[in-house]
């Protein structure tokens, strides 16, 4: 028998994070992923797909992840029941992730997420990065940077003096092809 689900796709929300009362973290979440194909406005559809994750991955995955972020997802599908307060049996199906991948760098989990709340007072919007810059090309840390780039550049002429063939980018460096190690 074969159970292996592999997906690729962007979290529509927040992972939910809880822990049972053995204290094991679980976290579920949705991810969004596209179709291979459009429909006959010529738009592509998505397929949003419940999944949960446990243990000390549910704690990472909730650590490093957001509401847009791009995941890779390995898993198996699990199929459960329960009856709700109604009396009624809910069946669910959901993917019962094994392994995750992040696939794409924080700084551009960052960035997309500050472009989505432009404008928005989100309390729990990422700090704006560039402000604190800003107010670090003040005359002090001009002078600062100017110094260290002065000491950088003594000691590459320093360090042209004891053969350092990386000293100077400038020079040709001659290497034959005996001396690659491929």
């Amino acid at each position: 028998m074969i159970n292996r689900v592999v997906l690729v796709g962007r979290l529509t929300r927040d992972p939910e994070l809880r822990y049972t009362a053995n204290g094991a973290a679980v976290a579920s979440f949705t991810v969004a992923v596209n179709r291979q194909f459009t429909n006959a406005q010529g738009e592509r559809e998505a397929d949003f797909i419940n999944c949960v994750i446990w243990r000390k991955a549910a704690e990472n995955f909730s650590n490093f992840t957001n509401k847009g972020s791009l995941v890779g997802i390995d898993g198996r599908v699990q199929t459960r029941n329960y009856e709700n307060q109604q009396g009624q049996r809910v069946y669910v199906t959901e993917v019962v992730v094994e392994n995750f991948s992040l696939l794409e760098s924080r700084s551009d989990s960052e960035r997309r997420a500050n472009s989505s709340n432009n404008g928005n007072s989100n309390p729990n919007q990422a700090p704006n990065y560039n402000q604190q810059n800003q107010s670090s090309n003040q005359s002090p840390a001009n002078n600062n940077n100017n110094n260290f780039n002065n000491q950088s550049n003594n000691n590459s002429n320093n360090s042209n003096n004891m053969g350092d063939p990386f000293a100077d980018n400038s020079k040709p460096i001659d290497i034959s092809d005996d001396d690659l190690p491929f």
